[in-house]
């Protein structure tokens, strides 16, 4: 048995969170995935209901049961594939959301890709009430599509926890303890070698390990923290002009801020502004 929905991306909306698709495939022997580095810009949650399946990581094959799942952040390399003698059953998800990257690195599922669901129930039901949804309204609905979506990844925010070793945790925990100074301190210029003398590394395997928590590069945090900060200046600080808050978020080139202002948010600082004003 299958069941999914196919949604479309939508570019320019409103909610944290959308679904690209949700479906559930249910003792599919066929199930084999396979998708190059940048190949998908969403995020994706599976989750085992029963059977067998494989995931593949840096070389390595990972068997996957009931309780088991694995998240996907956008762009990554995907191979995962179900049993031919004991098919999976799993259920699954693909969303997308501007603020979500930043989102679940900060709170450690960058960190991992295979995880433990010790109340697999509990998210069962919630990815059920979204799949409902999707098969009656597609998304015709959106608000309620939003929500229902952010219910699920909340519920495996909650409840998952990662199926790593001691020794990588610990490795990814250092940077992991890292990312609230980084984003309180972005808007000062960045020092790789500062960050890499933090976590006790060096600067080359500062950014392996960095890629590896948060699926981007430690300047693509930083920007992105940056940008945060100047949206935040932008609606609270209205006596400052934006060459004023560029220079604070980080970026004494205002025209260097405007083009990475616009090419995140699809639009100019000013035009930002005056969308809350």
């Amino acid at each position: 048995m299958k069941r999914q929905v196919l949604l479309p991306t939508l570019k320019k909306q409103e909610y944290i969170i959308l679904p690209e698709s949700v479906g559930w495939y249910e003792s599919s022997a066929d199930h084999d995935v396979g998708r190059q580095a940048g190949a998908l810009d969403n995020f994706s949650i599976h989750f085992v209901l029963s059977g067998t399946g494989y995931v593949e990581l840096d070389g390595e094959k990972y068997t996957l049961q009931k309780g088991d799942a694995f998240l996907y952040f956008p762009k990554q390399e995907q191979r995962y594939y179900s049993s031919k003698d004991d098919p999976w059953s799993v259920r699954w998800v693909h969303f997308y959301g501007s603020t979500l990257q930043t989102f679940l690195s900060e709170i450690g599922f960058g960190r991992f890709t295979l995880w433990r669901l010790p109340n697999l129930s509990k998210l069962v039901q919630t990815h059920e009430q979204l799949l409902v949804d999707a098969e009656q309204n597609s998304f015709l609905h959106l608000s309620a599509l939003s929500t229902l979506t952010y219910a699920f990844l909340s519920t495996f925010t909650t409840i998952a926890v990662p199926r790593e070793s001691k020794a990588k945790q610990e490795l990814d925990s250092r940077i992991q303890s890292l990312l609230p100074k980084m984003q309180e301190k972005a808007p000062e210029p960045f020092d790789l070698e500062f960050w890499a003398k933090e976590a006790g590394v060096s600067s080359y395997y500062f950014c392996r390990l960095f890629k590896r928590v948060t699926q981007m590069t430690p300047m693509a945090f930083i920007t992105l923290c940056r940008l945060r900060f100047s949206k935040q200046l932008l609606l609270e600080e209205r006596h400052l002009t934006v060459k004023e808050i560029a220079d604070k978020s980080g970026y004494p080139n205002p025209s260097y801020y405007n083009k990475l202002f616009l090419e995140n948010e699809g639009m100019t600082p000013t035009m930002y502004r005056q969308m809350y004003f």
